[in-house]
């Protein structure tokens, strides 16, 4: 958990998490290993890369939890989502499973951590 303080004085709870990267669908802005921040229960908005469910595959095995690029909510009940991957070459997109629900995500990425950082993490 992370506390922060609004400009109108209030104090705002929010759960962090780190998340590793796997894959290169996030490449150049996020690469396999890059450690993330994340805020668990983020407001998501266009243009945000988010963690999130992605529908099952085809054969309906689950797939794994994502790192994808919001693109734009459709209106309607319930919401959804449009997503991308940075990597034009590789990654799944709402082209191939459609706009996701917006309950499908669960996490905003703040930022990345320095890589000096991360290998001495993993030292620990």
């Amino acid at each position: 958990m992370h506390a922060f303080v609004g400009d109108d004085g209030r104090v705002l709870v929010v759960p962090i998490e780190l998340v590793r990267v796997r894959g290169r669908s996030m490449l150049p802005t996020y690469a396999d290993g890059d450690l993330l921040v994340v805020a668990r229960g983020g407001r998501p908005r266009a243009g945000a890369a988010a963690t999130l469910a992605l529908p099952p595959d085809p054969s309906g095995s689950p797939r794994p939890r994502s790192v994808k690029r919001l693109v734009r909510r459709e209106h309607g009940m319930p919401p959804r989502w449009w997503i991308d991957s940075d990597n034009p070459a590789e990654g799944l997109t709402s082209f191939e499973v459609g706009p996701i629900p917006e309950e499908a995500i669960d996490g905003i990425v703040l930022g990345r951590l320095p890589a000096l950082l991360v290998r001495w993490l993993s030292r620990s």
